[in-house]
C-alpha cells in the first residue's frame, strides 16, 4: 500500500450541549477539537489521562481520546486490573464488573481497554483506565494480538514525541450478548483507531495513521493489512473528526488520507 504523509490544518472548537469540561485543560487530548455528530444522549467525560464519550444505549464509549508522551508511558508505577464501575455515569448507562461474568467462555472476549492500561504506567492516574466505561468486550485474539501490537508501537513512538490517539468501536452486525447481565447493551463488531503526531512543518503540521479491525481479526494478523483512511473511519462511525477544516483542505484530506505506515512502522 502506498505510504503517504498527509497535511492537516485543523482549527476546531466544539460547543456541545451534552458535554461540559470537567477540568481545566480537558481539551489536551484532542488539540484540534472534539469530534462532531455525537448522539445528544451521549455523555462526554474529561479526565487527566483521557476523555471518553459514553453511549448509554450500547453501555460502551463511542470513542476515547488520549495523549501519550515519554512521561505517560514510563515504566514507573506497578499496575493491576481491578475493574470498577464508572461512578461519574448513571448506573443504567454503564456496566459493572459482574456484568462480564462468563463472557470469555461464551464469546471468547477479554475486558479490552480503549485507553490502554500499559500506556499510562508513568502516571498515578492509571487506575482510571480500569473504569468499565473505558472497557469493551473485545475478542481475545484481537485484544492480545494485533490490537496489542499497535498499542505497543504507539508507546514506542510516544517515547520520542507526543502522540494523540482517538479510538472506538463499530456496530455493524450482531456479535452476541454478555451472558452475565440483563442490562440492555450491544457488543461491538469491530474497532477503529486514529493516531496523530504533530510535525515542525507549518505546511504539514500533522501526520495520521488509521486502523479498522473486525472482532474476528486473527491473533497473528499483520497490522499493516488493516490500515484505513480517516475518511473511511468517518463513513463507518458517522463522526466528523475534523469539522473545522477549511473547505479546500477538507476536500483534499477526504480524497487523499491514506495509511501513513512511516509514522509507526519502520
Amino acid at each position: 500500500m502506498k505510504k503517504k504523509i498527509v497535511t492537516l490544518l485543523l482549527v476546531i472548537f466544539a460547543v456541545l450541549p451534552y458535554s461540559a469540561l470537567a477540568e481545566e485543560g480537558a481539551l489536551k487530548h484532542f488539540p484540534y477539537g472534539i469530534p462532531e455528530n455525537v448522539p445528544e444522549s451521549d455523555v462526554i467525560i474529561h479526565r487527566n489521562i483521557y476523555s471518553l464519550c459514553n453511549n448509554g444505549e450500547t453501555k460502551f464509549a463511542d470513542w476515547v481520546a488520549y495523549r501519550l508522551d515519554a512521561s505517560t508511558v514510563a515504566n514507573k508505577h506497578r499496575t493491576s486490573r481491578r475493574w470498577k464501575r464508572d461512578s461519574d455515569l448513571p448506573k443504567e448507562s454503564t456496566l459493572e464488573p459482574d456484568d462480564y461474568k462468563g463472557a470469555n467462555a461464551a464469546l471468547k472476549t477479554d475486558r479490552g481497554h480503549q485507553a490502554p492500561l500499559a500506556s499510562f504506567k508513568g502516571t498515578e492516574y492509571w487506575k482510571m483506565t480500569n473504569y468499565l466505561s473505558n472497557i469493551t468486550p473485545q475478542k481475545s485474539a484481537l485484544n492480545q494480538g494485533p490490537w496489542q501490537r499497535v498499542e505497543a508501537k504507539v508507546r514506542s513512538l510516544a517515547k520520542l514525541k507526543t502522540v494523540y490517539v482517538i479510538t472506538g468501536p463499530l456496530y455493524e452486525r450482531e456479535i452476541g450478548k454478555l451472558p452475565g447481565t440483563r442490562k440492555s447493551h450491544k457488543v461491538p463488531s469491530g474497532y477503529w483507531k486514529i493516531i496523530a503526531v504533530k510535525t515542525n512543518d507549518s505546511d504539514q503540521p500533522l501526520q495520521l495513521l488509521g486502523f479498522i479491525f473486525d472482532q474476528s481479526t486473527p491473533r497473528n494478523a499483520d497490522v499493516k493489512g488493516y490500515t484505513a483512511t480517516v475518511n473511511a473511519i468517518e463513513a463507518r462511525t458517522g463522526f466528523n473528526f475534523f469539522p473545522g477544516l477549511e473547505k479546500e483542505y477538507s476536500e483534499e484530506v477526504v480524497e487523499t488520507i491514506e495509511s501513513c505506515n512511516s509514522l509507526v512502522f519502520k
